[in-house]
């Protein structure tokens, strides 16, 4: 099933403002809560779906993206392969748009505490992108194709699944915060007394402290290694365009959540071809002969040749169209054409038998261009710099 459209999922126009989409998610997040809607499976994916709109509109580069490219900018080529994107855990919300309702609860203040109210105030770390670089031929962008790289990254170490602690009895709650992971301080002022809270110094918000070091990370939960990721990369993707892999970046200390990995689109110049956005460009040189005469010749595409005829009386600067012979659009919005340009090649140097058939020609007035065609040549001439 094909995702929605951000910007329908929140219910705002694609001119909204970042205030307005974060009033519209705010909105969506309350009516669609699990504390609301307890046992409904249905109101938990729209939550989460809104969840998914708000993550990429309020990122002005994901938005841009995604303006631009649609769900393939931003991980939308996952609902064809697998590869791109994936969901947000009810985790992942909590964390990182908590702060949008108050408080230092991941949840909603006013209602009864999805998962427990205490697990959601601590803190959770994310770790950080990661960005590759991605070179692709022609053939690969018309097609779509699968890629291997391998990437040196941050993983969970597997000797503490990424807690940090040596063995089941390595962590304690922190006795700073109590678990909670944040820490209120009461000051009197002129004003009265005044209540702040900020994060524990002690756990830096993760509510436990390390007591037994896991030997194999030193407490980190995480190590340097390397992960081969398999990329999907969907057709008609341009040079420049970046796609992302959600939670294939760097693993985020004592079992966060993980960053995402970003894929920079690098395109190869092909040795024939020249494309321009979805249309692909081609120059056919001919011969004086085979402009005059005519003839069938074959030109390069994407995946081999195509034959082409041309037609006795061919002129210099015509342009054939091949039809669906380009590149398909990133959004499935149709396929561009191969577009090909006619030259005439003239010869440098003649024999002398090649210079007594040519003075023969001269005098010939087929070989006189007229009035009509000389004003014709003018006309794409002047054309040129209108």
């Amino acid at each position: 099933m094909a995702k929605r459209d951000y910007y329908e999922v929140l219910g705002v126009d694609r001119s909204a403002s970042a205030d307005d989409i974060k009033k519209a998610y705010r909105k969506k997040a309350i009516q669609f809560h699990p504390d609301k809607n307890p046992g409904d499976k249905t109101a938990e994916e729209k939550f989460k779906e809104a969840a998914e709109a708000y993550d990429i509109l309020s990122d002005p580069q994901k938005r841009q993206r995604y303006d631009q490219f649609g769900h393939a900018g931003v991980g939308g080529a996952s609902q064809q392969s697998g590869g791109f994107g994936g969901g947000m855990s009810m985790e992942d919300i909590f964390s990182q748009f908590g702060d949008i309702f108050g408080g230092h609860f991941g949840g909603f203040g006013g209602f009864g505490g999805f998962g427990g109210g205490s697990s959601r105030g601590q803190r959770v770390n994310r770790g950080s992108d990661l960005r590759v670089k991605v070179k692709l031929t022609l053939k690969e962008i018309a097609n779509g194709v699968e890629k291997k790289i391998k990437v040196k990254k941050y993983v969970q170490c597997k000797v503490c699944h990424g807690s940090g602690a040596e063995g089941n009895n390595g962590t304690k709650i922190c006795d700073t915060c109590r678990g909670s992971g944040y820490v209120t301080r009461v000051t009197n002022t002129i004003l009265g007394q005044m209540q702040t809270q900020s994060i524990c110094p002690t756990c830096g918000g993760e509510g436990k402290v390390i007591v037994n070091k896991c030997s194999a990370c030193n407490g980190e939960g995480v190590v340097r290694d390397e992960e081969i990721i398999t990329i999907n990369i969907p057709a008609g993707v341009a040079e420049g365009m970046q796609l992302s892999m959600s939670g294939k970046g760097n693993a985020a200390r004592h079992g966060g959540i993980n960053g995402d990995l970003l894929i920079l689109v690098e395109e190869e110049p092909h040795p024939e071809l020249i494309r321009d956005e979805n249309d692909l460009l081609y120059n056919l040189l001919l011969s004086v002969p085979q402009a005059a005469l005519g003839t069938t010749v074959e030109v390069p595409t994407v995946d081999g040749k195509a034959k082409v005829k041309i037609d006795p009386g061919t002129q210099p600067g015509k342009v054939l169209r091949l039809r669906n012979k380009g590149l398909p659009s990133v959004n499935r919005y149709g396929t561009g054409d191969l577009l090909v340009n006619v030259s005439v090649y003239i010869p440098e140097t003649l024999s002398s038998p090649e210079r007594e058939v040519l003075s023969e020609m001269e005098n010939s007035p087929n070989f006189q261009p007229n009035k009509s065609v000389k004003e014709k040549i003018f006309s794409k001439f002047r054309n040129m710099f209108d």
